[in-house]
């Protein structure tokens, strides 16, 4: 079914996540997912055979400027609807730099965090990265009654994921996550969707998705 932004609903959709932004303010979007692309990771960390061996899948994806990460971040405060969550993974390199600048000029706010512990070893010239960081911004009004419904998440989450793309995330805490923070049958945003995990995490809970990815997924 193709609704009023000229995509499909619950279908892995292959567009430009810009262009589906400009096109969702008729649609009500409590909880949307961004895993943006980084440059700053691989900028920072130069071993020397990106592209050929070490990391050759990720180092091939198209990356993102810190200017179209905010750019995606300021399209998703205006299509968010208040109250509404925004859940903006992050590695260790931008977490500890820091995101504040990325939400100047929005109405999110930081008000928790999770840490997924993947249970597999990645990547480290010192400790090697073995998690990554999930950041939950609100829309303000900033309130947890009538926002959010589950009150059995915890703030380390294991989960082991299948490997089918580069930046796999984890389906069963975003399906947890899906369901404290909307109903059955809302819609559920991801404009970098890559593979597509918030898409199976909405098929286990429905709810309907709207997503999809430049470079991933159906003409």
């Amino acid at each position: 079914m193709k609704n009023d932004i000229g995509v499909m609903i619950n279908r892995a959709n292959k567009v430009d996540g810009l262009c589906l932004l400009d096109n969702v303010n008729n649609i009500a979007i409590k909880t949307a997912f961004f895993d943006p692309q980084y440059r700053g990771v691989l900028d920072k960390l130069r071993y020397g055979n990106e592209g050929e061996g070490r990391g050759k899948a990720r180092h091939d994806l198209p990356q993102m400027s810190e200017e179209l990460i905010i750019e995606f971040i300021r399209k998703l405060n205006n299509v968010i609807t208040p109250g509404g969550h925004l859940f903006l993974w992050l590695d260790k390199f931008h977490f500890c730099q820091g995101i504040l600048d990325w939400l100047i000029d929005t109405a999110f706010c930081i008000v928790d965090m999770i840490v997924w512990d993947k249970q597999k070893m990645g990547m480290g010239y010192r400790s090697r990265r073995q998690c990554e960081y999930l950041v939950i911004l609100q829309k303000k009004p900033i309130r947890a009654k009538g926002c959010w419904k589950s009150h059995n998440i915890p703030d380390i989450w294991a989960e082991k994921v299948a490997k089918i793309h580069p930046h796999s995330k984890p389906v069963l805490l975003q399906k947890a996550l899906i369901e404290a923070t909307t109903d059955i049958g809302d819609y559920v945003l991801d404009p970098a969707a890559g593979g597509y995990s918030v898409f199976e995490a909405c098929k286990l809970c429905g709810r309907n998705f709207i997503g999809g990815d430049i470079q991933y997924g159906e003409d």
